[in-house]
């Protein structure tokens, strides 16, 4: 398997703004071939970035401009092969079992519970996605970025983040360990960063798409967390900017097919 991705970015910036890039492809000892360039300009001129790791081999880039700029970025990644199959410490088994900022599995345990009563496995897994799925209307800006996954299931509606906030809280409220991947999705439309879920049953980590947008094999991993605080694409400490141009593109050399109810994992 070949895939090519590529991310865009253009903001203008306040003085004094620390930014957090996370587009980079995370890093995986599988893959037959890695290769990638980072350009950042502020202003036309290139900027340097320091490089921070972050949780199962993301990347982070970290720029601070200290007066008010135009900053671009241009990413561009050729990944050949597949990552090793993704496993699990046992503090991720403690910190993704856990409610967090996006993901109120204590609010939602009733629900959880009324809805997919003594389920288990990957019995579990398939019956969330698809009662999310069935639930949610995809409607893109429907969402603010603060809403987490109760707002979301008072609306009925949100966009892949949303999606994913709910199907980790439904599965955490039922002690599933459940995280958030940020992917690169071939196939996916229209075309953009990409949210899912992971969920960890039978020795695995299982790749949960309620929206069905874009087939789970090909996906390619950017970041990994609690949920979307910690997968931003881009996020500011402190200063602020606006975001002028965002552009995405994801290609595989051949698109598979994605068949309901078959374990897939994030490779």
């Amino acid at each position: 398997m070949k895939r090519t991705v590529t991310a865009r970015i253009r903001a203008q910036t306040r003085a004094a703004t620390s930014m957090v890039f996370s587009v980079a492809v995370a890093r995986d000892a599988g893959y037959l071939g890695l290769e990638e360039s980072l350009r950042v300009s502020v202003d036309g001129a290139q900027a340097d970035l320091a490089e921070v790791p972050d949780f199962h081999g993301g990347v982070l880039h970290t720029l601070r401009v200290e007066a008010p700029s135009t900053v671009e970025l241009d990413y561009h990644a050729v990944v050949s092969g597949q990552g090793v199959m993704p496993s699990a410490s046992d503090g991720d088994l403690i910190r993704y079992v856990r409610p967090s900022r996006y993901c109120e599995s204590d609010r939602l345990l009733p629900t959880s519970y009324a809805e997919f009563g003594g389920m288990q496995g990957v019995e579990l897994l398939e019956a969330v996605r698809q009662w999310v799925g069935s639930e949610l209307q995809y409607v893109s800006g429907s969402s603010r970025p603060t809403d987490g996954a109760v707002e979301t299931l008072l609306a009925r509606r949100g966009v892949c983040r949303d999606y994913a906030h709910l199907v980790i809280s439904l599965l955490r409220a039922k002690d599933v360990p459940a995280r958030l991947a940020s992917v690169y999705a071939p196939g996916l439309r229209p075309m953009d960063f990409h949210a899912v879920a992971e969920a960890w049953v039978d020795g695995q980590w299982h790749i949960l798409d309620a929206t069905g947008l874009a087939p789970r094999a090909s996906m390619l991993r950017i970041a990994t967390g609690r949920d979307a605080s910690d997968t931003a694409f881009l996020s500011t400490v402190g200063g602020s900017l606006a975001l002028n141009v965002l552009e995405v593109t994801a290609v595989v050399d051949e698109l598979p097919v994605d068949r309901s109810g078959q374990s897939v994992q994030l490779r």
